[in-house]
């Protein structure tokens, strides 16, 4: 019998994201254990961010007390099981101006249910939930027992942190053996690259790092080469992904990024990020990334009729999570039909891009082999260009590779960026295929469902 993935999820939600982190709690303990939801920047700003996660606990709350009352399966087993954590990350990219996706996902992430759904969108106090908590006293006890017990509670579904996403990621896999934890990261990476940079071998041990990012031979959805996850932090992007290089500093970036300071998106910070250590200090072991591009995820939509048809009856019922998910999709399925052809009516679809990664992860374990994986590519991504800023960039020549590169010559005439050097590039997995393009969805929406 094979073992659950442990799975980090770090992610700025985000109508797909949501949809994501619904797939992997209502999955089975025995496929999945949800350790941290890392909460970044990227759709929209980092607090609306975190509230869109805090109110999907809250609806999720209520649909499960709703299926108790009407004597259907409660679901969610894997988060009944296990409790995750939540932690607040990065508010800004690294070094560059904050760009975000709100035309698509609403001002709020989600379509603006918080306005136009207001009595499902949790109260105000859950903002105090992240804040360091008093000296423990007698009354601060008794409060923090009380609010423990109360099912009603934004928290009783999962524990709010006090540290920075970063360093709960370190911690975690810190704390448990190498290759036992993934990192499902659906958004931009400045997480993880914060991570990296404080500990690039503990990031290591990681077993895998599944990254929604990219488009390598299909147009971008942000500028027409650069997918937004990607173009979002380039330089956290191209960071991450040299520690996947037999030699890091070949293609890192041209020069450390200054960290971002919260709160000051209009300042321009002075500390930066250090470089890596020399590849000899780093040791043998590299990073194993596996990328989920646009090439693999556009493909793979959630019809609305499908989604209607699951529902209808649900919300007519008064399903809390069927009435909330319908909030937010009937506007990013309207957002669509106004921005391409081809999405009238039913047809209207959504790309399930971050699901895909989740889904990845919750069959991986098993039997794989309906999935294919290209490993190895040396894909870098671009952090200076005008118009080419998160364009992933693959030597296309048919030229021959210098297989005896020691990676001590330094520069070679010819090939300028040691691309022909197996000594130096870095080493992506890729998808490139998967169990149906149409196999996802209806997955997707039994398991949320129940």
């Amino acid at each position: 019998m094979h073992q659950p993935a442990r799975v980090i999820i770090d992610t700025d939600p985000g109508v797909d994201d949501v949809l994501a982190m619904l797939l992997a709690l209502a999955a089975g303990p025995e496929d999945i254990e949800v350790l941290l939801i890392s909460v970044t920047y990227g759709n929209v700003d980092v607090q609306n961010c975190l509230r869109n996660v805090v109110s999907m606990f809250h609806i999720i709350e209520q649909e499960i007390q709703w299926r108790k009352d009407h004597s259907l399966p409660a679901g969610f087993e894997s988060l009944r099981r296990s409790k995750p954590l939540v932690a607040v990350g990065a508010d800004c990219p690294l070094g560059d101006t904050t760009r975000m996706a709100d035309y698509f996902h609403g001002t709020d992430g989600l379509g603006g249910i918080h306005d136009t759904h207001k009595h499902l969108t949790p109260p105000e106090t859950w903002k105090t939930l992240f804040m360091q908590p008093p000296p423990e006293t007698d009354v601060t006890s008794t409060a923090r027992s009380e609010i423990k017990d109360d099912l009603n509670s934004p928290t009783s579904l999962f524990t709010p942190s006090f540290r920075p996403s970063h360093l709960e990621i370190l911690r975690i896999l810190d704390e448990n053996p190498p290759d036992t934890i993934s990192v499902i990261a659906i958004g931009p990476l400045t997480n993880l690259a914060l991570a990296a940079s404080h500990s690039p071998q503990t990031l290591m041990r990681a077993k895998s790092i599944l990254v929604m990012g990219g488009a390598v031979d299909v147009p971008g959805n942000m500028t027409p080469t650069a997918e937004f996850n990607t173009y979002a932090d380039a330089t956290a992007a191209a960071r991450v992904y040299a520690l996947t290089s037999p030699n890091p500093s070949s293609t890192m970036p041209p020069s450390p990024p200054p960290l971002p300071q919260s709160g000051s998106h209009n300042e321009a910070p002075t500390e930066r990020l250090p470089p890596y250590p020399p590849k000899g200090e780093l040791g043998d072991r590299r990073l194993r990334v596996l990328l989920f591009p646009l090439d693999i995820t556009t493909q793979h939509t959630l019809r609305r009729d499908e989604f209607e048809n699951k529902t209808r009856q649900l919300i007519a019922k008064g399903s809390p999570l069927a009435e909330w998910t319908n909030a937010f999709l009937s506007s990013t399925f309207h957002k669509m039909e106004t921005l391409q052809h081809g999405h009238e009516g039913g047809s209207a679809s959504l790309s399930l891009h971050d699901p895909l990664c989740v889904w990845y992860a919750l069959t991986s374990e098993g039997d794989n082999s309906k999935w294919s994986i290209t490993e190895g590519e040396d894909l870098r991504v671009e952090t200076a260009g005008q118009w080419t800023r998160g364009t992933y960039i693959i030597d296309r020549r048919d030229r021959k590779r210098r297989e005896d590169d020691d990676d001590e010559g330094g520069h070679v005439p010819g090939d300028t960026g040691g691309w022909l050097s197996a000594a130096r590039g870095n080493r992506l997995g890729r998808c490139v295929q998967t169990p149906g393009e149409r196999a996802l969805a209806p997955l997707m929406l039994d398991t949320i469902f129940a």
